[in-house]
């Protein structure tokens, strides 16, 4: 008689929720990923030197990597609501893990481009948008603000400890090991996902983190991948997703196509030792939560278009300067650009959340998963171009030049974009945080 009161009870809460072992997990699998995103740029020079590649060459595989990384992002959700996201994630790693453990037997720029950009980019692709929203929407009903927060830092923490390590690795043993803890990285991970990552709260009896009541786990949805295309198709008859896929692509090519990829390089070539410019790129991601949290904060205040319009002129101008930067020691004006390039990479997140939701509604997260995926292409073709350009003229000046005058194309284009004049559309932006997350994975 006890057993069956007992079974008919409501299971009580846990002390501490389980929702947060969910939300640490899903940390540490993030800080994991920016090691993924912080080798391509210390690979350049190294596999230059050894193999006698072409900057263009090793520049076109990060480039496929990118691409991949963005064009897999708006299917990750339709992957992770399918086969679950334990699985996905867990899959992901271990994809991630094999490429880059695989390019330290290659030989030729093929292998190249099919172990770190094909591998890699699928791998990490299939973690970029969705993973640490999902995690979000579905464990937690309170605190979602502080977790999304907490998972958006979890990038830049990521890369603050990951690149002077890498960067250490490459300059004093040769870049295979950095490319073996990577891939070491990737793996440590996977048995805490496997253990302790849950898919949905009811799968363990507990109702979401600061609900009243148990949430049912949803069915399989096999026909959300053809909701994004369907969704795409959509707002590609619109002119407002052109701009904002064409601003955001500007986005991605003046930050992970050119600073991530080619900063270490260019800084290398005016006599700079690795670590310390991997150290730079460090400080930058301790000052974009900073520059984030403010946009989020604008964003609620200005109209978006004209702080996306501001945000990409300083951009452009600061880009313009940093030529004249470049030495061989760490100057008090190169620290200055770096503060204030790390405040404004990826400012133009939020407001271009918002700007997605006021024109696309309920539509919002899956056409800014398309403008997402654009930011990717622009990043692939830049870092291509950048290593192109670099084979070309003998140094990296044309590039921070050109970009600069693309910011500015692109401040133009934000001030372009008109308000909606559908009648049912919101008057007010959402909480930029998932779009944040959805950013910093990509980065």
């Amino acid at each position: 008689m006890l057993t069956s009161v007992t079974r008919n009870r409501p299971l009580r809460a846990p002390r501490v929720h389980r929702a947060w072992s969910v939300a640490a997990v899903t940390f540490v699998t993030i800080v994991g990923a920016a090691a993924f995103t912080s080798l391509p740029g210390l690979l350049i020079d190294p596999l230059h030197e050894e193999f006698d590649w072409s900057r263009g060459s090793v520049g076109f595989a990060v480039s496929v990597n990118l691409a991949l990384y963005g064009i897999t992002a708006p299917f990750a959700a339709a992957l992770m609501d399918r086969f679950g996201i334990r699985r996905v994630v867990a899959v992901a790693l271990t994809v991630i893990a094999l490429g880059s453990a695989l390019t330290t037997v290659m030989t030729t720029t093929w292998q190249l481009v099919l172990y770190w950009g094909v591998l890699v980019g699928l791998g990490s692709g299939s973690m970029a948008l969705a993973f640490a929203a999902t995690v979000t929407n579905r464990w937690f009903a309170a605190r979602r603000g502080l977790v999304t927060g907490v998972l958006t830092a979890a990038g830049a923490s990521g890369q603050l400890v990951f690149l002077p390590l890498l960067s250490w690795l490459v300059e004093e043993h040769g870049w295979r090991p950095a490319s073996i803890t990577v891939a070491l990285s990737a793996l440590c991970v996977v048995p805490f996902v496997l253990l302790l990552l849950r898919d949905h709260p009811a799968d363990v009896g507990l109702a979401p983190y600061g609900a009243t009541e148990a949430v049912p786990k949803p069915p399989p949805v096999p026909g959300a991948a053809r909701r994004a295309v369907t969704v795409l198709l959509r707002a590609a008859r619109t002119g407002p997703f052109w701009l904002l896929a064409g601003t955001f692509a500007i986005c991605g090519a003046s930050t992970n196509g050119l600073m991530k990829t080619h900063f270490v390089p260019a800084a290398h070539d005016h006599g700079m030792a690795v670590t310390a410019a991997a150290s730079l790129l460090a400080v930058i991601g301790v000052f974009d939560i900073v520059g984030t949290i403010a946009s989020g904060w604008f964003t609620d205040r200005f109209d978006t278009r004209r702080l996306l319009a501001v945000y990409y002129a300083l951009r452009g101008i600061s880009l313009l300067f940093l030529p004249m930067l470049l030495a061989p020691s760490v100057e008090l004006p190169m620290v200055f650009f770096i503060v204030f390039y790390g405040l404004d990479w990826v400012a133009t997140v939020p407001p271009t959340i918002a700007l997605c939701r006021e024109h696309y509604g309920e539509d919002s997260a899956i056409v800014f998963g398309w403008v997402l995926a654009s930011h990717q292409v622009g990043a692939a073709i830049v870092a291509f171009a950048g290593g192109v350009a670099r084979d070309a003229f003998g140094s990296y000046d044309v590039v921070w030049y050109a970009s600069g005058a693309l910011c500015a194309t692109a401040a133009l284009m934000a001030l372009v974009i008109t308000r909606p004049t559908a009648p049912d559309a919101p008057d007010t932006p959402g909480p930029p945080a998932a779009g944040a997350v959805a950013e910093r994975t990509a980065a």
